[in-house]
C-alpha cells in the first residue's frame, strides 16, 4: 500500500475515486490535454489509471487542494529493474516549482523506500518546461525517441528519454 509523501510544498497521497472528476477536469484543460492527450472519456481514463495494478497514482495536493497527479510504475525484471514516473498539474500552478517538488519527493521515495537505482521519465522533446523541471531533480537526457507519441492531430512527435541514477538525485532547495 502506498503511503502519503510530504514534499517541501506538496503532499502526495494515494488518489481515490473521489479525485477522479477533478483529475479528469485538470486533464481536460488545453495545456494538460496537449501533453496528456486522451480520448473523449477522460473520467473513464482516470478511473482506469487508478485501477491499474501496475501503476501507482498519487494525488498532488498544494495548500489542501488537489492540483494534479503523479504516477509511477516499476520494471521488476532483475536485470533491468527501474521505475518510471509521469506527472500532470493544473495550469494555474505551472511555473511555481510544484512539479519539481512532486517529482523530487516521489523520486526520493522510490530510491530510499523501494531501492530503485534508476528512474526514467519521458517528456515530449519540445516540452522545455517539463525538461527543465526534471533537470532540477537530477534527471539527464538519454536520447530522443523519434516519432514516439501521436498528437491529437494524428501527427507523430518526438519524446525525450531522461533518467536519473540514485546518487544523482538533488536535494530540496532551501525555503525562502
Amino acid at each position: 500500500m502506498q503511503r502519503t509523501l510530504y514534499g517541501t510544498a506538496v503532499t502526495l497521497r494515494p488518489a481515490t475515486d473521489e479525485d477522479i472528476p477533478l483529475l479528469a477536469e485538470i486533464r481536460a484543460t488545453p495545456e494538460v490535454f496537449a501533453r496528456w492527450r486522451g480520448g473523449t472519456d477522460l473520467v473513464g481514463e482516470v478511473a482506469e489509471a487508478l485501477a491499474d495494478p501496475g501503476t501507482v497514482t498519487l494525488a498532488v495536493e498544494y495548500r489542501g487542494r488537489v492540483v494534479g497527479a503523479i504516477q509511477w510504475h516499476a520494471e521488476n525484471e532483475p536485470d533491468y529493474r527501474h521505475a518510471g514516473i509521469d506527472v500532470f498539474l493544473a495550469p494555474e500552478v505551472h511555473g511555481h516549482g510544484l512539479g519539481t517538488d512532486a517529482v523530487r519527493t516521489l523520486a526520493r521515495h522510490l530510491v530510499t523506500e523501494h531501492g530503485f537505482h534508476r528512474l526514467v521519465i519521458d517528456p515530449a522533446a519540445d516540452n522545455a518546461a517539463a525538461i527543465a523541471c526534471y533537470r532540477k531533480v537530477g534527471f539527464r537526457p538519454v536520447g530522443v525517441m523519434r516519432r514516439y507519441e501521436r498528437a491529437s492531430d494524428g501527427s507523430w512527435h518526438d519524446g525525450l528519454l531522461m533518467d536519473l541514477l540514485a546518487d544523482e538525485l538533488t536535494e530540496d532547495p532551501p525555503l525562502t
